[in-house]
C-alpha cells in the first residue's frame, strides 16, 4: 500500500503526494491551522502583513466581536510590540502569537467591564491593571485613563492600544532594570528610544 507522496504500484505517485504551490504553506501543518486563513487573505507575496494589512486581517475575523475595528494606530502599536526584527510586518508566527494575545486581552477586559457596556472605566481599568500585576499610582492609572480615554471611558480598541504599550513600555523598562529593584538611569536617546519605538 502507497500514501500520498508515495511510489503507487507500476510507477507515479498517488494523487496529493504534490509539494505546495508558492505560496503555500510555510511549514507543515500550516495550511490546517484556522488563522492562517485571515492571514493568507491579506498577506503579500513576501508572507507578511503590515499595518493596514492587519486592519483589515482583525476586522475580517471578527475578533473585536460587537467592537468597533481596531483604528491603524491600534495595529501599528500591535506589530511594533511583536516585530523583533524592526521591519514593521509581522510574520505568521507573530500574528499566531499576537492573536492569542489580543484574545486573552479580549477576554480581560469582558471579565472587568463589569456592566456589559463595552467600555471600562478607570475604577475597572485598575482592577484590570492590578489583576494583570502592574502596581502604578493612582495618579499613574489617572494618567492612563485620560491618554485611553473619551469621557471617562475606555473602548476595546483604546483598551488594546493601552496593553500594548504598557507591555511595550515594560519589557523595555525591565531590560535596563538589571537589579529589577524599579529604578533605571537612561541617557536622552536611549529613552526617546524606546518610548518611540512603541
Amino acid at each position: 500500500m502507497a500514501f500520498a507522496g508515495q511510489p503507487a504500484p507500476g510507477g507515479g505517485f498517488y494523487q496529493g503526494g504534490y509539494g505546495g504551490a508558492p505560496g503555500g504553506p510555510a511549514f507543515p501543518g500550516q495550511a490546517q491551522d484556522p488563522l492562517y486563513g485571515y492571514f493568507a487573505a491579506v498577506a503579500g507575496q513576501d508572507g507578511q502583513i503590515d499595518a493596514d494589512e492587519l486592519q483589515r486581517c482583525l476586522t475580517q475575523s471578527g475578533i473585536a466581536g460587537a467592537y468597533k475595528p481596531f483604528n491603524l494606530e491600534t495595529c501599528r502599536l500591535m506589530i511594533s510590540m511583536l516585530d523583533r526584527d524592526m521591519s514593521g510586518t509581522l510574520g505568521f508566527n507573530e500574528f499566531k502569537e499576537l492573536w492569542a494575545v489580543v484574545n486573552g486581552w479580549k477576554q480581560h477586559f469582558i471579565s472587568f467591564d463589569n456592566d456589559s457596556s463595552g467600555t471600562v472605566d478607570r475604577q475597572e481599568l485598575e482592577k484590570a491593571l492590578v489583576n494583570m500585576g502592574f502596581r502604578l499610582s493612582p495618579q499613574a492609572v489617572t494618567a492612563i485613563t485620560r491618554r485611553y480615554s473619551t469621557h471617562g471611558k475606555i473602548t476595546f480598541d483604546d483598551y488594546i492600544a493601552c496593553c500594548v504599550k504598557l507591555r511595550a513600555l515594560t519589557e523595555c523598562f525591565r531590560r535596563r532594570d538589571t537589579s529589577q529593584q524599579g529604578f533605571v538611569n537612561f541617557q536622552y536617546d536611549d529613552f526617546i528610544q524606546c518610548v518611540m519605538s512603541v
